[in-house]
């Protein structure tokens, strides 16, 4: 990225002043070396952003920014309704609710270390990966309905589950306002029989080891010790979520001049919150996340399965589940004033500090779990959200490492073969129905994951607490 176009407020905050249609500033988190190796699109992604109708105070990029369908991913917008204020289904993805959840086993590596073949094994004949995977759960259309209106409460209601996961999952488990009716038949048949897979790409489940402790007091409160094993859970809305951001996406291209919306570019579609379109594309958004969290949901079911079947009386209790593709509606101060928002998160995770209403009651003094997964072979992270972060960004942090390289590019440097081989040789098994998908995710086509959630605390977005490292991994 040309330095030159940005002014440095810190050692990792950078600023662009409005300029042409920019309508606020664009801000960007990063430290030197981030900054210089991110690409020149997000610049001119994110200052796209900036002009869009009824944002409101900066469109922000987080430290893993890289290039997106029209927002960046790594991109977060906060959107007045009552000024005009729009949705973007760019400004969500097509992976509506992909996320991430951490699962707590209580067990110690060393105990995990003689069973890790076995894990790895069952987990991957019982956990349907990869393109096209479908599950043992088949859904006719009242069943998708009840599932696209429920969430992760429907999964629990029909034996998936317990009482006490849906307080550690972002929304309670379930997303109000979702309306199933606004959601295609397309795409309700391309989800029939994908709830509980992990689906491809950079999903996955992942058993690991705590290495390190960075917050002593935060990882009490979520009860994370050095050495113990947590297995994490990294996927989406599968087939569903994809349908409906491409269905909307051409709904808003063509809406948008009615509206009198100038795009600077056609992947930056959108429509007016209040609008018949904007509206329409929230009820379907809205289902999809209920979708995405019924699914880890199931997932979850499943690794408790498997654990119980070869470590008998393992518990695996929820650390917490959020997610990093959403649209949600929030209050959040502005100029001394509280205001309604729609904030965009596009591959950017909620990072609520402590004192918020929506967190659990044991976790409200703490602040919110935020969950960073790691490429495929590196370390994930566990951060906590912190008062400062709801100044900046709308309380949100990164979501990963972010990519550094496209997966043809990926796949042209390294042989999925050899990954799994090299891994192996460090003590980390991979599992995976598609080698070409192991070369498309190899560690090096990502940035330096640790750089990445030492910019976000540094930044005040979120507080390190703890570092896992991969023991097993399962992988779309």
């Amino acid at each position: 990225m040309q330095l030159d176009q940005l002014k440095q407020v810190s050692d990792v905050e950078w600023r662009i002043a409005p300029f042409g249609k920019m309508r606020v500033p664009a801000v960007i988190y990063a430290d030197q070396a981030l900054i210089t190796e991110m690409d020149d699109k997000v610049f001119e992604q994110i200052t796209n952003v900036a002009t869009l109708p009824g944002i409101v105070q900066a469109a922000y990029a987080m430290p893993d920014a890289h290039w997106g369908y029209g927002f960046p991913i790594g991109g977060v917008a906060a959107f007045d309704a009552d000024a005009g204020g729009v949705v973007s289904a760019g400004g969500v993805g097509f992976d509506i609710s992909c996320g991430v959840r951490t699962l707590h086993t209580g067990l110690k590596a060393e105990d995990v270390a003689p069973l890790k073949q076995r894990l790895a094994d069952r987990l991957f004949t019982h956990i349907p990966a990869g393109v096209g995977s479908t599950g043992k759960l088949r859904l006719d259309a009242g069943g998708m309905d009840a599932m696209l209106r429920g969430g992760a409460r429907w999964a629990v209601e029909h034996g998936y589950g317990s009482e006490a996961d849906l307080d550690r999952i972002e929304e309670h488990g379930c997303m109000a306002g979702a309306e199933p009716g606004q959601v295609s038949e397309h795409a309700k048949r391309r989800q029939r029989d994908e709830i509980g897979t992990l689906g491809s790409g950079n999903h996955y489940l992942e058993l690991q080891e705590i290495v390190e402790i960075h917050d002593t007091k935060a990882a009490d409160r979520f009860r994370l010790r050095q050495g113990e094993v947590v297995v994490s859970i990294h996927c989406g809305s599968r087939g569903l979520g994809h349908q409906i951001g491409t269905e909307f996406l051409r709904q808003m291209v063509i809406a948008a001049p009615g509206y009198g919306i100038d795009l600077p570019d056609r992947e930056l579609a959108c429509a007016p919150i209040h609008s018949p379109v904007g509206q329409a594309y929230l009820g379907a958004m809205r289902a999809a996340v209920n979708c995405a969290l019924a699914n880890r949901q199931v997932i979850t079911h499943l690794t408790r399965k498997v654990f119980a079947d070869l470590l008998p009386g393992t518990h695996l209790s929820l650390i917490y589940d959020v997610s990093h593709n959403t649209c949600k509606e929030e209050w959040h101060t502005v100029d001394g004033q509280t205001r309604r928002l729609y904030v965009h998160r596009k591959g950017a995770t909620r990072a609520f500090g402590p004192g918020h209403p929506s967190l659990p009651g044991e976790l409200r003094d703490i602040g919110q779990p935020v969950l960073i997964g790691g490429s495929m072979g590196t370390a994930s992270y566990i951060l906590v959200g912190t008062e400062e972060g709801g100044t900046r960004a709308f309380s949100s942090a990164c979501h990963g490492a972010g990519r550094s390289m496209s997966r043809h590019q990926a796949t042209r440097q390294w042989h999925g073969r050899a990954l799994v081989d090299e891994l192996a040789s460090q003590g980390i098994l991979i599992r995976s129905p598609s080698l070409r998908g192991v070369a498309e995710e190899a560690p090096g086509a990502y940035k330096d994951v640790s750089a990445v959630v030492e910019a976000a605390d540094r930044a005040g977005l979120a507080r390190k607490v703890a570092k896992l490292k991969p023991l097993v991994c399962i992988k779309g």
